[in-house]
């Protein structure tokens, strides 16, 4: 897949919705230990990369350092679902302090009147981050209306068929 056909896809508004919405992302690496990882995770959004600040002794730096291929799911609990699916590269930095994002990352997810003591928490906790950065190679929204999973689509096909 190249980056016009990830930026379409990115580009389309549910996918939009997703991406500045306030669920989580679903992040998928693999451990030291070679088995997967799935953790749910905060996130933003810079151009077509998707944004990720953690604690730099975390499991998941560890493990990205040693294999960067990831895998992202973000989606709703309603129905129809709405499902934007991301393969990527992960690269990491050492940032000092809490990164912006990562504040309104938080702030997606929480009332105004709870922000600034958990803003207040955050950045006393923190002196440094390693900013996780994704960087699509494949994407795929899911909507249910106009798109739906292939063996479906293949399944309706056959049915249809006879």
């Amino acid at each position: 897949m190249n980056k016009q056909q990830i930026a379409e896809i990115l580009a389309k508004p549910y996918a939009q919705q997703l991406l500045n919405g306030p669920e989580p992302a679903r992040f998928a690496y693999d451990g030291l230990d070679g088995d997967p990882r799935v953790i749910p995770i905060g996130f933003w959004v810079e151009g077509e990369q998707i944004l990720i600040a953690t604690v730099p002794k975390s499991a998941k730096v560890a493990a990205l350092r040693k294999n960067p291929k990831v895998a992202l799911t973000i989606d709703t609990g309603a129905f129809p679902p709405k499902v934007l699916l991301i393969r990527g590269t992960a690269s990491l930095e050492l940032v000092p302090g809490v990164p912006e994002g990562y504040l309104t990352a938080g702030h997606k997810v929480m009332t105004d009147e709870q922000y600034p003591d958990w803003e207040a928490g955050v950045k006393g906790l923190y002196d440094e981050m390693v900013v996780i950065t994704v960087t699509p190679t494949w994407a795929k929204l899911l909507d249910f209306e106009t798109t739906i999973p292939k063996a479906v689509e293949d399944l309706i096909k056959e049915k249809s068929a006879g």
